[in-house]
């Protein structure tokens, strides 16, 4: 019989033992490590742990749950345990730039993510051509000052009805709520352009043309209530010169963009991402 693979997140106040008693369990339990990285963050005496761990075909993730129980009662865990054989479920919202969101379907068609689109969500019909060729359930909601409360309502009703893992905004140029970032902390990704705080609003890279920018870059983060503050996750940057213009700055931020959110999507499904107050840990 074959093994499983699982992996393990935790966080708690850092004290001594927590990796010798967490391998230890693991060992009696006839696991195998295959991964293991931790990181004790100073400023805040909060230790941070994931392990990719091979196990018995005989060993079910509620009895890895069972026997790990204590010893995260014990340190005060923030604990979980995953199996690698569930293929998470995301749900990605667009607007009428699709590149980002072309290179997610690329990456999941060629199974270089672990992942299943369950939704897409638009609100303009352009994205609904893609979603029928991929296969993929569409919903045109559109969003005014009027409607945006019920658009958000429906938004939180689908991620139940399809028992969504992760919201993926691959450009999606709508601010969400408070209130739906709130509920949802955790588990919306974001994607911008990194000249923020500076060249807000429309034409960004027209902005950052005319003040003669020499760097172009790109922010994937969790959302939160702060707009285009969240915990960042992962980022990234292409050198330019005076004789870029601004097709050419698009062009390459585009890019940017585009790698810069599927990487983030991939750190995240694979439980390698922690969030530690307003940054993030993150095993690469």
């Amino acid at each position: 019989m074959k093994n499983q693979h699982f992996t393990i997140t935790l966080s708690c106040k850092d004290k001594p033992a927590i990796v010798a008693t967490i391998t230890t369990k693991l060992a009696e339990m006839g696991a195998n490590i295959a991964q293991s990285d931790q990181f004790w963050d100073k400023l805040s005496d909060r230790f941070f742990m994931r392990i990719a761990f091979n196990a018995p075909a005989s060993l079910s993730e509620k009895t890895i749950k069972n026997e790990l129980s204590p010893i995260i009662k014990k340190f005060d865990m923030e604990a979980v345990i995953n199996d690698c054989s569930n293929k998470p479920k995301i749900i990605i919202m667009v607007s009428k730039f699709d590149h980002a969101m072309n290179r997610l379907l690329y990456q999941i068609k060629t199974e270089r993510l672990n992942a299943q689109v369950v939704a897409i969500i638009s609100n303009h019909i352009e994205a609904g051509k893609i979603a029928e060729y991929e296969g993929v359930d569409f919903y045109h909601l559109p969003i005014t000052k009027d409607n945006k409360n019920a658009q958000e309502a429906k938004i939180l009703q689908l991620v139940k009805t399809t028992d969504a893992d992760l919201i993926v905004l691959a450009r999606y140029m709508q601010i969400l709520s408070d209130d739906f970032a709130t509920k949802l902390f955790g588990k919306i990704i974001n994607i911008h352009h990194s000249f923020l705080p500076s060249f807000k609003g429309a034409k960004p890279y027209h902005q950052a043309f005319d003040r003669g920018v020499k760097i172009i870059g790109a922010t994937a983060h969790y959302v939160t209530a702060d707009l285009d503050e969240g915990p960042i996750i992962e980022q990234d940057i292409a050198h330019i010169n005076h004789s870029y213009e601004p097709k050419e700055m698009i062009a390459q931020g585009e890019d940017i963009e585009s790698r810069v959110l599927a990487r983030a999507v991939k750190l995240h499904l694979e439980h390698r991402v922690m969030l530690n107050g307003k940054k993030t840990v993150v095993f690469d």
